[in-house]
């Protein structure tokens, strides 16, 4: 069985404000990245995402960017349960995954936003680890929608 996901929103926003959300450093630490965002996503870069329920800052690997259409980007595996589940702590593996964020405008002014992630090797500890990686980008699209419709910083204290 191939480990992989796909999740989506629709944000009442047009396509390039919600991509720029998501592309620019400053707004992405507004609503995601609770520890702060370091570098824009632009083709071949490699940024650094912090979050204050995960310890430490790690690099994200840009790999493809078409503007108000698609980022693709590779990050640093983990193994393990979720990492908000008290106990269990998620151990990274020697491999990277794949998460491709595709925004699609339409036709109503509102832009669809997927993320769909790959890349695990097929065991248990990879199995707990995508499930916590899909919660992680749910609560992504959730957090984006409410601070760019409404202003609402989603994240704040809720993790610790």
């Amino acid at each position: 069985m191939e480990l992989k996901f796909r999740v989506a929103a629709r944000i009442a926003k047009p396509v390039h404000e919600v991509f720029e959300a998501v592309a620019d450093p400053a707004k992405l630490s507004n609503y995601f990245t609770t520890g702060g965002a370091k570098g824009r996503l632009e083709n071949g870069a490699t940024v650094t995402w912090d979050f204050h329920d995960f310890p430490g800052a790690f690099p994200v690997y840009v790999i493809e960017v078409m503007a108000d259409e698609k980022i693709v980007l590779e990050w640093q595996a983990s193994e393990g349960e979720a990492h908000n589940v008290e106990g269990s702590e998620p151990k990274d593996a020697d491999y990277r995954t794949r998460v491709t964020m595709s925004f699609k405008g339409l036709d109503d002014g509102r832009t669809l936003v997927e993320i769909a992630e790959e890349g695990w090797r097929e065991n248990q500890g990879a199995l707990g680890a995508s499930y916590g990686n899909c919660q992680g980008w749910s609560q992504m699209l959730c957090a984006l929608k409410v601070w760019i419709e409404h202003g609402i910083h989603l994240r704040t204290d809720m993790y610790r």
